[in-house]
């Protein structure tokens, strides 16, 4: 089957690209264009008409790309014509009648690059990121990780295990025989070795998720001390309702920022307090719920009232900055008790010291991107592939010591399985759909 797609943003612009791939792509070229194929990539001017007429539909460029030297590994072409809705919509209608063509799916055309295997299984992922990251450090993670290093890895990781298990194999093809000391050590040696690299890519603080999905911060703190204030500063824009009655904000509202680069979820929360109403009690439940989800707590306190509930008192470690707000209304100096946690004293309304507390955000958000690794773990699927590695390594370990050889060869096969799920080196034909249902049509 040939499938067709707009792959640049919909909308007006000033040029769109439709992709075509499959055994008909030639076909459909001649069909559209009444002309031979162009040369393999170069870009050639063509008039493009519907099929079956000599009405014209515009005038573009035409890109051949004959398989298996492709993005997706088949014959394929792009099309570049003007960016309107009704140009896009009489291609694909002209295209759509050319027998075994159909729209594409999310995500096909990198499954089929995967398939065809022009990319891994991590690559592609990668590709996805990179369309979606809104932000520097985001872009900077998917471009590293579409270089290969981590496949590089996890390949390198895998290939030690299966060289492993031939060992271990071996034995059990041949019972009678004795594995020489030298083998029998570097199956011990490189087992260690791929045990501890991989419990050290696992103890990555979730880096790579947190780049990729968004550092999250929650506002807490009573009622009118002034966090929904704080969330439209932040946001430059009224995102939350702010009044002077208390609990106005029932419900957790989110924003996405961009801070210095870094990708933020910033949440304003319901206002902590003793409470009968039933609706506002579920919202400071779900305040305290998101507090303990967050990367970094902002406690937002009134300066003339610094009466800490034990509440609110707990929230306050060492992921969470204290924010002392309306300042402007204060007389005289804070408690000294006060000087003890990590604080600042701002005025939102008088705009004191907000660029301060920016500060210090950032700093906190610098400190928890940091990482020396190569090796980043951007999806919660890596991550449990490695832990069931890991599970399969340590059972591997514990057998092998009372020779039990028959079902640790077992384990290694199922530790080799789960790194190669990773990058894509077996049959993940059930996760596939999961994974590419993420991209955008025409990728």
């Amino acid at each position: 089957m040939t499938i067709y797609a707009l792959s640049s943003g919909p909308g007006i612009s000033g040029v769109a690209v439709i992709r075509i791939s499959g055994k008909e792509t030639s076909k459909a070229i001649k069909l559209l264009t009444t002309n031979e194929l162009p040369k393999p990539r170069v870009a050639t001017l063509r008039k493009i008409n519907k099929i079956n007429t000599s009405e014209l539909i515009d005038e573009g460029i035409i890109l051949w790309f004959p398989g298996p030297e492709s993005y997706t590994g088949e014959d394929m072409a792009e099309i570049q014509v003007h960016g309107s809705k009704a140009v896009i919509d009489a291609l694909h209608q002209s295209i759509s009648k050319i027998e075994n063509c159909r729209l594409a799916e999310p995500g096909e055309f990198t499954k089929l690059a995967f398939q065809n295997g022009k990319i891994n299984l991590l690559k592609a992922e990668s590709i996805a990121d990179l369309i979606s990251s809104e932000t520097e450090i985001q872009r900077q993670q998917a471009i590293k990780i579409m270089n290969g290093k981590s496949a590089d890895q996890f390949n390198f990781l895998r290939d030690k295990l299966l060289k492993i298990l031939s060992h271990v194999e071996a034995k059990i093809d041949f019972p009678d025989e004795d594995l020489p000391n030298d083998i029998l050590n570097e199956i011990k040696k490189s087992s260690e070795e791929v045990k501890i690299k991989i419990e050290k890519i696992i103890d990555d603080q979730k880096v790579g998720e947190r780049i990729r999905e968004g550092f999250k911060i929650a506002i807490l703190g009573p009622t009118n001390a002034g966090k929904s204030s704080l969330l439209n500063h932040l946001s430059n824009r009224d995102v939350a309702i702010v009044s002077e009655i208390a609990g106005t904000t029932r419900d957790v509202i989110e924003t996405h920022l961009n801070i210095d680069g870094y990708p933020v979820i910033i949440s304003d929360t319901a206002g902590i307090r003793d409470s009968k109403n039933e609706i506002e009690k579920k919202g400071i439940k779900l305040s305290l719920s998101r507090a303990e989800e967050a990367d970094l707590k902002l406690v937002v306190v009134d300066a003339k009232n610094l009466d800490f509930t034990d509440v609110l008192r707990d929230l306050l470690d060492e992921n969470a900055i204290l924010i002392i707000n309306k300042s402007d209304l204060l007389e005289g100096d804070i408690n000294p008790e006060i000087k003890k946690f990590n604080h600042i004293i701002i005025s939102i309304k008088e705009n004191l010291n907000i660029d301060e507390l920016i500060l210090k955000i950032k700093n906190n958000l610098k400190n928890k991107f940091i990482t020396s690794d190569d090796i980043l773990i951007t999806r919660e699927r890596h991550r449990q592939h490695l832990q069931q590695c890991l599970d399969h390594l340590n059972n591997f370990n514990k057998k092998k010591e009372v020779e039990d050889f028959d079902k640790a060869a077992e384990d290694l096969r199922l530790a080799t399985r789960h790194l190669g799920m990773i990058v894509g080196k077996v049959d993940v034909e059930e996760i596939l759909g999961s994974i590419f249902n993420d991209f955008c049509i025409g990728k």
